[in-house]
């Protein structure tokens, strides 16, 4: 079955319902196809302790203030209940569970074919993130290791670790959040390269979004590179990170060479026996449903300007980090870019 809209918007995670917030006000026809089953995005995926950097009123979609919550700031359940809210409240056309496997040109605009069908858009709005795109390190040996290894994007809690030897890679947010829950429970070996760059300790998303939005204000005006969050560091210094950090709990070890069929070596010929690894090593943009389009660049991202394609009119990219806006991938910093991309590609179809 064919279906005819003048946008459609590639999932409706944080960055496609703010998408859709401002086209409700254009008059314009659209849809949100959305491949999980249920509402809430990739906060459907986090581990269960995961907290926010900021509080509610800091963390909040266009139009909708998130609740304040009890006892710091708001963990991935209360994120993905007031998803499935702010979805409900404005009442935006999201249907579910529809994967988009490709978006081709069709004359000035758009066919995407979908699990439900063809879709016939004249605008596109890419809105998958990056959760379901995990980057995964080549170590040598890796594939003759006997232990567990887990993405953090599969890491479900401390239960299974308990009174194991377990080594967390990475030396931002996630690794850190990670290797502080089981710092108390497993025998913890944090790798990462370098020393760990904390944030100062007052410094929350507020902080990390004004400071994205400058350097992005200053390059675009010509003045000289500010420095953006990654001159504050990359560890947000969440509470429960700072209680381990402050016990001692989190003694960064470098990164270790390759592996052995039971453990880990380092340069040095140093071994270690190890259970499990858990690599806290980031994502790439999940952009395959693009490729049929030609628009990712060596590196996987997308020449925009703005949040529009360069290369293709009509195809539009965002939530998926700095080149798609300051803080795009956030909750306090994806409502500017869907406000600017809505404006953008409204002038597009209404010249």
């Amino acid at each position: 079955m064919d279906h005819h809209v003048d946008v459609a918007v590639v999932g409706a995670g944080q960055a496609g319902l703010a998408a859709g917030y401002y086209l409700r006000r254009t008059g314009l026809s659209f849809v949100l196809l959305d491949d999980q089953e249920t509402a809430g995005g990739a906060w459907r995926h986090t581990w269960p302790s995961l907290r926010l950097f900021s509080p509610a009123e800091y963390s909040s979609l266009p139009g909708r203030p998130m609740p304040s919550t009890a006892g710091g700031n708001p963990g991935a359940a209360q994120v993905i209940d007031y998803l499935a809210d702010y979805e409900a409240r404005y009442d935006l056309p999201v249907r579910r569970p529809v994967r988009v496997r490709a978006v081709h040109r069709e004359g000035d605009g758009f066919r995407l074919e979908t699990t439900a069908g063809q879709w016939h858009a004249r605008a596109v709005v890419s809105a998958t993130g990056t959760w379901s795109q995990p980057f995964w390190p080549t170590v040598p040996g890796q594939r003759d290791f006997r232990g567990a290894q887990v993405h953090s994007a599969r890491y479900g809690g401390p239960d299974p670790y308990r009174g194991r030897r377990v080594v967390v890679v990475g030396g931002a947010n996630s690794g850190a959040q990670i290797a502080a829950e089981l710092a108390g429970s497993a025998d913890l070996t944090w790798c990462l390269n370098g020393a760990p760059h904390w944030l100062p300790d007052d410094v929350d998303g507020r902080e990390l979004f004004r400071v994205a939005t400058a350097r992005a204000q200053a390059l675009a005006a010509g003045l000289p590179d500010p420095g953006g969050v990654a001159s504050l560091g990359n560890i947000v210094v969440v509470p429960p990170v700072k209680r381990a950090r402050d016990a001692g709990l989190l003694r960064p070890a470098p990164m270790f060479a390759r592996f052995t069929p039971t453990g880990i070596a380092w340069a040095d010929g140093r071994e270690q026996e190890v259970d499990a690894v858990i690599w806290c090593t980031g994502f790439r943009p999940a952009l395959r449903h693009l490729r049929p389009l030609h628009v990712r660049e060596d590196d996987g991202t997308v020449s925009t300007r703005g949040t529009a394609s360069t290369k293709v009119p009509g195809l539009y990219l965002l939530g998926y980090g700095d080149w798609t806006g300051p803080g795009s991938a956030t909750l306090i910093g994806v409502g500017p870019t869907a406000k600017e991309t809505v404006a953008a590609l409204t002038a597009h179809l209404r010249p």
